[in-house]
Formats: structure tokens, sequence, C-alpha cells
């Protein structure tokens, strides 16, 4: 275990990494990308109106720089909403970065973490140079694992770490959470915003360890060098910062997309995450012994996986499931195969993060034998694939969900 142990190190990132890029959440036309009602689009921005509450991005996020400019009426109130899972008030169930007029006489005796850049009710930022009102100000909020940092107008005015604040808050949910929706928080005011962007980052890997190890990264980070894209991937298996962003939609006759190398023996070591949300399905609880209890959950249908040696049924899933991710399908609903390889290859523990947070995933396949830790822990440990062939490619597969892949990995055996 010492290599994913390497891998978990993080390294600070270095001045001669290449200029990240940044995508834009507004269009300046329409609202397309995000939802909600109580807003329109004016002269290039978002303006909210009098029955403006929330209007939340499609798509969530976990590590990433959220840059854009607004502009406040006298008075004016909105927020941030970040870490938000959709639904329920975002200063609660996620966290609001305020957005508001400080000047106002109305608002002089507010407390501290209610000004404008303040994590509401939760950190207190710095008094903040906001241009006089109806100016346009330039924000950004940095959230990245535990940190949670606020720029306004060039100068930094909030540096907050969550567990910190989880400690002194334990009851506030949002507080808990590492990913989730962005949320612009109305409260009726003609608060405008435009110029909105995003930065994502991938999580923290210990690069220089990991080569130690002999492991060798099979993604660069900002092509798709090696991978076999075909013809319709284009725009739906995207490099970005360092992240493999894959939105569920490839046109391509093989949407799964496959390293061209072969491999035998080996371990692989990846990052993952889901970007978006699924449908809300009813799925079946399994058993330790792999068999379908009869009882069934409602869980977002979200689904992946990793195929190993070249085909479909070595597949190990990514997946929402009750049962969690590691699962080797096509064995265990194999009714052909002994009960102990059935058993074998239904992950002992759900090990997945909640949805939309980074997972870090191994696997381990050596002659027929399969092992799978997911953040750390062992779901699938040892596991026999009869019959498996030994040696093939390894893909990434399309089941339709929008999926985030990072720090790809691979030491051959």
């Amino acid at each position: 275990m010492k290599s994913i142990t390497l891998l978990l190190l993080p390294l600070a990132v270095s001045a001669a990494e290449p200029k990240l890029q940044s995508l834009s959440l507004f269009n300046s036309k329409d609202l397309s990308g995000w939802k909600g009602e109580g807003y329109v689009v004016e002269d290039g921005a978002i303006v909210c109106t009098p029955e403006g509450r929330n209007l939340v991005t499609e798509r969530t996020y976990a590590n990433y720089a959220l840059d854009f400019e607004f502009k406040l009426p006298a008075g004016g109130n909105n927020g941030i909403g970040i870490n938000y899972p959709g639904t329920g008030d975002a200063a609660y169930v996620g966290m609001e970065v305020q957005v508001l007029d400080n000047s106002a006489d109305q608002y002089k005796s507010l407390e501290p973490a209610q000004y404008h850049g303040s994590l509401y009710k939760l950190a207190a930022a710095k008094k903040a140079p906001l241009k006089p009102v109806g100016e346009w100000n330039q924000e950004r909020i940095y959230v990245n694992g535990n940190d949670v940092q606020v720029t306004v107008n060039g100068e930094v005015i909030l540096n907050a770490k969550l567990d910190e604040l989880n400690k002194q808050d334990p009851k506030h949910e949002g507080a808990k959470r590492r990913s989730g929706h962005i949320a612009l928080c109305g409260h009726g005011d003609r608060v405008a915003f435009r110029r909105i962007s995003i930065c994502e980052l991938p999580p923290a890997a210990n690069e220089e360890g990991a080569k130690k190890e002999g492991f060798t990264k099979i993604f660069d980070g900002s092509t798709l060098e090696g991978w076999e894209s075909e013809p319709g991937d284009e725009g739906h298996w995207r490099p970005v910062n360092g992240i493999l962003k894959y939105d569920g939609r490839s046109e391509a006759k093989d949407k799964d997309l496959w390293f061209s190398k072969e491999y035998g023996d080996m371990t692989m070591i990846f990052d993952w995450r889901w970007a978006a949300p699924g449908p809300v399905m009813k799925r079946p609880i399994i058993g330790a012994d792999g068999k379908e209890t009869g009882e069934q959950v409602e869980v977002q249908e979200l689904d992946s996986g990793i195929y190993l040696r070249g085909n479909s049924k070595s597949q190990v899933n990514l997946w929402n499931w009750p049962c969690g991710s590691g699962e080797v399908y096509g064995y265990r609903t194999d009714k052909s195969q002994p009960a102990e390889v059935i058993a074998g290859v239904t992950p002992k523990a759900k090990a997945d993060k909640p949805v939309g947070e980074w997972n870090r995933t191994m696997i381990t396949i050596k002659g027929d034998r399969l092992t799978v830790a997911i953040n750390g822990q062992t779901v699938i440990e040892n596991a026999q694939l009869p019959d498996v062939p030994a040696k093939g490619k390894i893909a990434l597969q399309h089941h339709g969900s929008s999926i985030d892949f990072a720090n790809i990995w691979v030491k051959e055996l």
C-alpha cells in the first residue's frame, strides 16, 4: 500500500505549471446551464427580479476558482451558494457567500458573519473594498476541499477552513459538504452578475512519489495523447486543467474511451467524481452473497466504470447503486459462476464519497485475481475472475452519466 499512500500526499502547485483554463458559466444571452426562476438577462448580465430566489447551475463542482462581476443597488442583498445540494436553503444545506451592500444603513447592526464576503453565519470576512453602489465589482471565490477564500476587487477578505467550521458548528450540514452546485441566492433585490467563469482544479497528487514507485501517468492532463478518441468524441471527452471531463453525450460509434496500450498484471490508480446529478430511480439492495435481496431504494442513477483487459465483463463499476463502486457486474450477474466468485466480486462496503466529491480508487489485477480499494478502503479483495483475458486495453466507460477523471496512473507488475 506504499504507492497509494504516496499518491495521497499533496505537492505544492508549481509555478511552472501551464496557465489554467477557465470555462464560462454564463453566455451573456440567456440562462442556459442554469435552473430557477425570478432572474432575467439584461445587457449581458443576470439580474435578480423581485421574484428571484435561487438560480442554480445544472452541473456540480468540487475544487475550483469562481470568478464573476457583480453590481449592487442601494441596500442590495444576494449571495453565492457553494457546495449546494440543489434544494433547500443554500445558507444551511450548502454555504452562502454573502453579496451585500455593506454601506446601507439598514444593515448597520448585522452580525459580523452577515456582511459581504462572509460565509453566512459561519465565518466573518474583513470589510470588503466595495465600489460605490451602482458600479461593477470583481470577485473570486476559491473552493478547494477544506479551503474557502474570497477575494474582492483584488483584496483577500476571507480565508476559511471548513474542518474548523465543522468543529465550531457541528450541526451545520453545508460545512460538511465538499462539492455541489453553485447558486445565486436572491432576496428580491436587483443585484446583477456578469462575466461568470469557473476554473476547475484536479485533486492534488504527489507525482514525483508515484514515479519513484514505478507508476506511469497515462493521462497528461491537457491532451488525449495515447487515448483512442474517435470522430464524435470531440467536445464530449475533454481534457481541462488536468481533468478528463466526460459529459455522457459522445456521438462516436464506440463511446467508451480506450487507452492504446495493452496491460496484463497491473495496478491502476485514479481519481473520479460525478459531475452532474442523475435521474432518481429505484435500485436493488445486493447482499454479501452478490444476490439481490428483493429490497429497493431510490438513488441518483449514475453509472460508469473501468474496462480491464479489453472487455466489458471484467469491468470495475463506478456507480451510485446501494452496494457501492468496485463491483464487477459481468461476473456478479453471471449465474454460471460459482457462488464464491459471485460473492467475491461484490463490494464488502460502500466506500464512495457523497455524489459530486472526488474519489481515489486503486485497482490491482494479477493473473485472474482482482483487488479494488476506494478512498483507502478495500472493497474487493483477491476476487477471482475466471477466464479473464491475460492481457488487454483499459477503457473509461460511457454509460450516459457526466463524470470527471484525473490523476490516472498505471504500474505494470
